[in-house]
C-alpha cells in the first residue's frame, strides 16, 4: 500500500478509529473484511449475534468458485464435510424428474463442482478466515445508528450485550447487515420488487431420501401448482433443507395460517417430494418469511457503501444469494481500497461498483421473472433456440455479468421481461436522508 496507515487507537473509553467499519459479520461483511485486512487496512466488523448461528440459504452456485478463490477459502471448502454439488434438476408437478443438469458439461472441474453448505458452519468458517487475515470482529454488538457530520457518515453507534454503548469512526462504513438492510430501511430507500412478493415456508429433515452416486448432492426444484416450488438441498450429517415458495394467497388458501400445516399440505402436491421425505424425520421448527425480494435505491452515500443482501435480496429460486454476497463483498473491498489509494471517498467513486452488481442482479432477476410466468419453460426456450442453452446455463450458474441481449429477446417471446430497475447508483450530494 502507498498510503500511511491509521493505527486503531482508543480515543476515549467509548470510541475507536479504524480504516473501515463493517456492519454485519455474514458472508458479505467477512468477505470484504478478509480482502481489506489482507491488504493491510485496519478493519472492524460489528456482528449482532454470536457465531455459529442459524441461517437459511445453503446452496452455492458454480461461479461462487471465483470469490472463494479470491478469499483463499477453496482449500478449507475442499477439506470440509460439506456435500459436493454437481448438478441441479427440476421436477414437474406430477413428480417426474428431469435429467440432472451436470455443470461439468460446460465448465471445468474446479468451477463445476460446488457445495451444499450448513450456513452456521460455513459462515463461521468465513468469519474465522477474516480474523486470520487480521480483521477485528466483535460479536454480540448491535449497531444502533450511523454517526453523521456535515452531511457525511463518519462511523457508527453501537451497543454491547451488557448494555454498554460505544462509538466507532472510520472514513468509510460498509453496510453488510443482510436482509435487515440497516441503512436502506432507515433511509426509506429499500424498495420491494414489483412482482416477487412470495412467501417461503421451510424446515429440515434427517434421513430423507437422496438420489444415488454423483446425484446425491443435487439441488432439486420441484414444482407445485400455480408456479410454486419446493427446494430440496441435501446437507451433511444426513440432513436435508426443504422449503416451499409460492404466492401467499396460494399457501394460505382455505384459511390455513399455520406454517406446519402449509408445509405438510404442499408435500401432497408433488409426488417426488412426498416420496423423498417419507423415510426421513422432520427436525426443528418450521420457518416462514414473506415479501423477501427487495432493492436498495443507492449503492453508496457519503461515507457509506452497501454490499450483500443489504444492497439487494433476490428471490432464492436459483440460489444466487451466497454468490452475490461473497462477490459483492470482494468487489466492495476492492472499491474501498481504490478509494484509499486515491484519498477520495466520494459516492461517485462507487458508480462502477453499483453498476456491476446491478447488471448481474438484473440478468438473474429477468430469469426469475420468466420462471414464475405461466407461459414460460426453459425446455420450450431451448427447444426453439438450442444455441441459447449455454447462455441460460451461464446465467443460472452465476456467470451473470455478460451481455444476454439475445437470450432475453428470445425469453420475451414466452414471458414478460421486466424493465431494468433504476437503482444501484450512488446517492450524490448529501447523506441528509440517513436519519439514524
Amino acid at each position: 500500500m502507498t498510503q500511511q496507515k491509521t493505527i486503531p487507537k482508543q480515543t476515549n473509553s467509548h470510541r475507536q478509529e479504524y480504516d473501515v467499519l463493517i456492519i454485519g459479520g455474514g458472508p458479505a461483511g467477512c468477505a470484504a473484511a478478509t480482502v481489506l485486512a489482507e491488504i493491510g487496512h485496519e478493519v472492524l466488523v460489528l456482528e449482532r449475534e454470536k457465531f455459529p448461528r442459524y441461517h437459511v440459504g445453503e446452496s452455492l452456485l458454480p461461479f461462487t468458485y471465483y470469490p472463494l478463490e479470491r478469499l483463499g477459502l477453496l482449500e478449507k471448502m475442499r477439506q470440509s464435510a460439506f456435500v459436493k454439488k454437481y448438478s441441479v434438476q427440476f421436477v414437474s408437478v406430477s413428480g417426474k424428474a428431469s435429467q440432472p443438469f451436470y455443470f461439468f458439461t460446460r465448465y471445468n472441474q474446479d468451477v463445476a463442482q460446488t457445495w451444499q453448505v450448513l450456513r452456521s458452519e460455513f459462515d463461521q468458517m468465513v468469519m474465522e478466515h477474516a480474523r486470520e487475515k487480521g480483521a477485528a470482529i466483535k460479536e454480540e454488538v448491535t449497531v444502533t445508528g450511523l454517526l453523521r457530520e456535515a452531511g457525511k457518515i463518519t462511523g457508527v453507534r453501537a451497543q454491547g450485550k451488557d448494555g454498554s454503548t460505544m462509538e466507532y469512526r472510520a472514513p468509510i462504513t460498509l453496510d453488510c447487515s443482510g436482509k435487515e438492510s440497516f441503512a436502506a430501511v432507515r433511509n426509506q430507500s429499500r424498495i420491494k420488487d414489483p412482482m416477487l412478493n412470495k412467501v417461503a415456508v421451510w424446515t429440515y429433515y434427517r434421513g430423507a431420501k437422496r438420489d444415488e452416486g454423483i446425484d446425491a448432492g443435487a439441488t432439486t426444484v420441484a414444482f407445485v401448482p400455480e408456479k410454486g416450488w419446493f427446494w430440496y438441498i441435501p446437507q451433511h450429517n444426513e440432513m436435508v433443507s426443504v422449503g416451499v415458495v409460492a404466492e401467499g394467497k396460494y399457501l394460505t388458501r382455505d384459511g390455513v395460517k399455520n406454517p406446519e400445516e402449509m408445509f405438510k399440505r404442499e408435500i401432497e402436491q408433488n409426488a417426488w417430494i412426498k416420496e423423498h421425505l417419507a423415510p426421513g424425520q422432520q427436525v426443528g421448527p418450521y420457518y416462514v418469511t414473506n415479501e423477501f425480494s427487495f432493492h436498495s435505491k443507492y449503492c453508496a452515500t457519503e461515507g457509506l457503501l452497501l454490499a450483500g443482501d443489504a444492497f439487494c435480496f433476490l428471490d432464492p429460486v436459483f440460489s444466487s444469494g451466497l454468490m452475490f454476497a461473497l462477490k459483492s463483498g470482494v468487489l466492495a473491498a476492492e472499491a474501498v481500497h481504490a478509494a484509499f489509494l486515491a484519498n477520495d471517498f466520494s459516492p461517485e467513486r462507487f458508480t462502477e461498483y453499483g453498476a456491476t452488481l446491478r447488471l448481474g442482479i438484473e440478468n438473474m432477476r429477468k430469469l426469475v421473472y420468466a420462471f414464475y410466468d405461466e407461459n414460460f419453460s426453459f425446455r420450450a426456450l431451448t427447444d426453439k433456440y438450442p444455441d441459447l442453452a449455454g447462455d441460460v446455463t451461464d446465467c443460472l450458474s452465476g456467470d451473470v455479468n455478460k451481455d444476454f441481449t439475445r437470450l432475453f429477446a428470445a425469453v420475451a417471446e414466452f414471458a414478460e421481461v421486466p424493465d431494468v430497475l433504476p437503482y444501484g447508483s450512488p446517492q450524490v450530494g448529501s447523506a441528509e436522508t440517513a436519519r439514524v
